[in-house]
């Protein structure tokens, strides 16, 4: 474990106020400079006040980004210019070449939708192709309504039965298809509500059709001529908006990164305070990035700055950033779950690696599947550059390393045998499926040291943070680690017959531990330096020490015991392996070798998530709880948008 917090230095600049922009763009050059508000590091009585000013850039950033959004436009991409000027001239450039976009699309969006109604007139007129009657002549029937549309081969026979020597009642197919037939029925006008009323009846789906001049099929080749001019049009269009963008995009894109900047700037003054005319600015950099600052800010002779370490009595708490090196780093994930470490804390990710990756190596031992787990990891990390892929790396090796203890290759108990041998050894080290209570044992001994490892981690932090009596007289403390040592041992000498050393010293630990977690309250506060506040009533402090006494006896218990799922786990893949094998019979059968491996899958994937979780589930609950808070504040540093490409 190590300590991987970086160092921090608290910066205080002061100067003119004219020069706050060059102050805070200086700060942002560097990369590495955490803002705080330097109102807290002031007295009021100088009368300092806070900057409140609107950015006079964020509406043209907004135009900028509305402009990019509409047209699919990529600001991130990296451009051409290196430079850019803004000026009075700038928000009316931008609203120009938006204003010729605008137009552009208008025109390009109006053409889409003439397309789209050209191409349903076609696939209605489609359908009547064969009515070789000119389209304006029967919408213009005086005595004659006409109705376009589909009607099905049942309904078709049906009116064919029912009213084939109607006159007044004529439909007339055109096309058909697998449901039936598109076509047009006629009645006269004054008979129209009792033939719609039929065709109603038969299910007769009317089709609207435009009116035009000619016949279906002279309207059809019209309209493709049409769609080949509107399509043409389209594409010269969408081609001169591609123009605009490449003509005038990079410029756009130096604007919006000078705009970036210029704006984080501004948002970054209402860190600072003023008064007459002079300005303070405050943040916090990085120890090892201290002379690069000196020689930095020492270019610029009116700026006075100081640079000083933390102190522990400051009501404003230094941010954390971690220096895990690179195996660890993906573990900080799950110490973010829970949350970052402060600044006065110990960064445990290096112990969460290490515990995390043995728990979970144990709970799924097996040479085979712990190689699938790597190489799945590896490639998640290298094609997705996701961190639970790096995560999965060590995971999957720490598998193959248990899998080769318990023997275990794709569920194949003794196909490591004649390694073994070769190795001097007369079989595998472990028999799981005959070693049950050992691998109970083992799991509650990992238990444990775990749960003394994460006391003593406490008993460190609280060291460094001088409250000596928590330290010291807490649960989680000193007395906290002698109460636990002596009842474990008390535990072991019951079950085993013998302690691992005395049980009269156990026994008095345990009594003199817990008598000194009764009166906690009281010895705590003689070292930290905090007022003891008397109880209101004797009874009451008597009945509620003595309650919390027993509930830490329960969670030393309750905690060591949740180690059990460790060997739980290890038992369980060994039986689910022999289920799959049992299901598959003969190994060397094409049914036997498909069984087998598909139970490989659905154990990797099962198994595997579950190991994930309870091994997280043991990090956060059993040990973190016992020294970890989690309450700093992450250093977000503030750079420019253009140092970024």
């Amino acid at each position: 474990m190590t300590l991987a917090i970086k160092k921090m230095k608290l910066v205080k600049i002061s100067g003119p106020s004219s020069k706050l922009d060059k102050i805070i763009s200086v700060c942002c050059t560097l990369g590495d400079f955490h803002p705080e508000n330097a109102g807290q590091y002031v007295s009021q009585s100088l009368g300092y006040v806070p900057v409140s000013e609107e950015s006079p850039y964020s509406q043209t950033l907004q135009s900028i980004k509305e402009l990019a959004d509409s047209y699919g436009l990529d600001l991130e991409s990296p451009g051409k210019a290196k430079k850019a000027v803004i000026d009075d001239r700038t928000s009316e450039y931008i609203e120009r070449v938006g204003e010729k976009l605008r137009r552009l699309n208008d025109q390009s969006k109006q053409l889409t939708e003439q397309l789209g109604e050209c191409e349903t007139a076609v696939e209605k007129y489609g359908h009547f192709s064969g009515l070789g009657i000119d389209l304006e002549e029967l919408f213009g029937c005086a005595f004659i309504s006409t109705r376009f549309g589909h009607l099905s081969r049942e309904s078709y026979v049906k009116l064919t039965k029912a009213y084939g020597d109607n006159p007044y009642i004529l439909f007339c197919p055109c096309s058909s298809d697998q449901d039936g037939y598109w076509g047009a029925y006629f009645s006269p006008k004054d008979r129209t509500d009792e033939v719609d009323r039929i065709f109603a009846a038969l299910q007769f789906e009317r089709l609207h059709i435009p009116g035009a001049v000619g016949t279906a099929d002279e309207v059809i080749a019209k309209l493709k001529e049409n769609i080949e001019i509107i399509k043409n049009s389209k594409a010269e269009l969408d081609k001169q908006i591609s123009e605009t963008w490449e003509q005038e995009g990079d410029k756009i894109k130096a604007l919006y990164l000078k705009l970036t900047d210029l704006n984080t700037v501004f948002e970054l003054r209402r860190y600072a305070v003023y008064h007459a005319k002079s300005c303070f600015f405050v943040g916090w950099i990085p120890a090892s990035d201290e002379k690069k600052f000196k020689e930095r800010i020492g270019k610029y002779p009116e700026f006075v700055v100081e640079i000083e370490s933390p102190s522990k009595n400051s009501k404003v708490m230094p941010p954390t950033k971690l220096k895990n090196f690179f195996a660890v780093r993906p573990f900080s994930f799950f110490v973010e779950m829970y949350g970052l470490p402060s600044y006065y804390d110990i960064d445990i990710t290096a112990f969460v690696a290490i515990t995390y990756t043995l728990l979970f190596g144990i709970m799924f031992g097996d040479l085979g599947q712990g190689l699938v787990l790597t190489i799945g990891g590896l490639i998640f990390w290298k094609k997705r550059g996701s961190s639970l892929g790096k995560i999965l790396v060590p995971c999957g090796m720490s598998s193959m390393f248990f899998g080769f203890i318990f023997g275990s290759v794709f569920g194949f108990e003794h196909a490591l045998d004649s390694v073994y041998k070769k190795l001097g050894m007369s079989g595998k080290p472990i028999e799981v499926m005959e070693s049950i209570n050992t691998v109970l044992l083992f799991a509650i001994g990992i238990g444990v040291v775990l749960v003394i490892v994460a006391m003593v981690i406490n008993v460190i932090t609280m060291f460094k943070k001088r409250k000596i009596g928590s330290a010291l007289f807490t649960e989680n403390g000193i007395t906290g680690i002698i109460v636990y040592i002596g009842g474990a041992n008390l535990i072991y000498a019951f079950m085993a017959k013998k302690g691992i050393f005395s049980t009269k010293l156990s026994a008095v630990m345990l009594l003199v531990g817990i008598l000194v977690l009764f009166f906690k309250e009281m010895l705590v506060p003689l070292l930290d330096e905090k007022k003891f506040k008397k109880p209101d009533s004797m009874m009451d402090f008597i009945l509620q020490n003595f309650f919390e006494c027993i509930e830490y006896i329960l969670s030393y218990f309750s905690n060591t015991l949740s180690f059990l799922r460790v060997g739980a786990f290890v038992i369980v893949h060994a039986s689910m392996m022999m289920v799959v094998f049992t299901l598959a019979g003969d190994t060397s059968s094409v049914k036997g070798i498909i069984v087998v491996i598909l139970g490989n899958i659905l154990i990797i994937a099962l198994e595997g998530l579950l190991s994930g979780i309870q091994g997280l589930r043991l990090e956060l609950y059993e040990m973190f709880s016992r020294f970890f808070e989690g309450n700093g504040k992450p250093f977000n540093a503030i750079r420019f948008a253009s140092k970024n490409k």
